[in-house]
This record gives structure tokens, sequence and C-alpha cells, in this order.
């Protein structure tokens, strides 16, 4: 009895150490697809948020690139806008392409991030902010569907891991100051 009334206050504490971080989901998953759903809720107004945001060079990691380094990592925040990676010496690629944008609130993207550009698999990437009392909920949501050697239902947990660590990358820069713990 001791050892679970233990066990139950260990789960308690993690529970309320992990409040306000960013939370991950698998929302579905299928053979020819999948939707990933990550949250977070960031102690700054929107605007903050937004503006940290467009500039995914500050926040990603460099390990998630084809270059290594995050700061070759550019995003265009307009309605066929680039989000584009410069390659040195004199290449890049473009990741995805903005396609819808309300700025400060919402931004829709689609393209193939990483692998995906040597599959048939096609993305859509939606950042939602909402903002209450000067804190702002940012939500992403990712659906990927199409062809993936091997099956692209095996992408889904890792890929909620990566969409993940860049959400908490994002939260700890503006919140912090730096996207790295």
């Amino acid at each position: 009895m001791l050892a679970k009334i233990a066990l139950l206050a260990l789960a308690a504490a993690a529970l309320a150490a992990g409040a306000g971080q960013a939370r991950a989901e698998v929302v579905d998953v299928s053979p020819i697809g999948f939707e990933l759903k990550e949250t977070a809720e960031i102690a700054a107004p929107a605007a903050k948020v937004w503006a940290a945001l467009v500039q995914p060079g500050l926040w990603w990691n460099g390990e998630h690139s084809w270059s290594g380094d995050a700061r070759n990592i550019t995003l265009d925040p307009h309605a066929g806008g680039c989000w584009c990676e410069t390659i040195p010496p004199a290449g890049g690629t473009r990741h995805m392409t903005v396609i819808y944008v309300v700025p400060g609130r919402e931004m829709r993207l689609e393209g193939a991030l990483g692998p995906y550009q040597f599959s048939g698999a096609a993305s859509r990437l939606a950042w939602t902010l909402a903002e209450k009392e000067g804190r702002t909920t940012v939500t992403w949501t990712y659906d990927t569907g199409g062809y993936v050697k091997g099956g692209i239902d095996k992408h889904a947990a890792p890929v909620d891991g990566v969409l993940a660590e860049q959400l908490g990358r994002l939260k700890r820069l503006v919140e912090m100051g730096k996207p790295a713990p």
C-alpha cells in the first residue's frame, strides 16, 4: 500500500512538473498517412510568439536540417512564401510553401519535410496561435500521406517526436531567450 501511495505521489508530481509543457499526440495513423498534433502554452503574447515562429533558424534543431545548421533555414511568412534552407556553398532546398497566412494568428504550409523529399509523400503543416491573458497557446497540426517505401504509418511516432522537440525549442526561445535547455 505504501508503495502504491508513493507511486501515485510521484505520478502527481510528474504531472504538475509537466504543466505548461508541450504536448504531442499521434491523432490518427493508417497505412496511407498520419495526423500529428503538438500543443504548447507559451508565457508570452501572440505577437512575440509569432515573431519567433517565423524565424525557424532561431529555434529549429540543426540536426534536423540538410545543412546541419539551423541558421540556414528561413521562412517568408506570406502566401507563396518559402520555408527554405541554403546548403553551402551554393545549394539549397524548399521544405514547404506558405499557402495561407493571417499574421499573428495562423499559417498553413505544404511540402515535404526531411526524407519525404525522396518519396511520394506530401504534407500539410498548420500553426495556430490563440492568446489569452498574455499567454499564447500554440497548436501545430501535421498531416502526411502518400507513398513511402516500407509504409508511411511507421513514421508517425518518430516524426511526432521531432516536431514536439521543435515546438519545445520555440517555447524555450520565447520564454528563456535560447532554444536549447
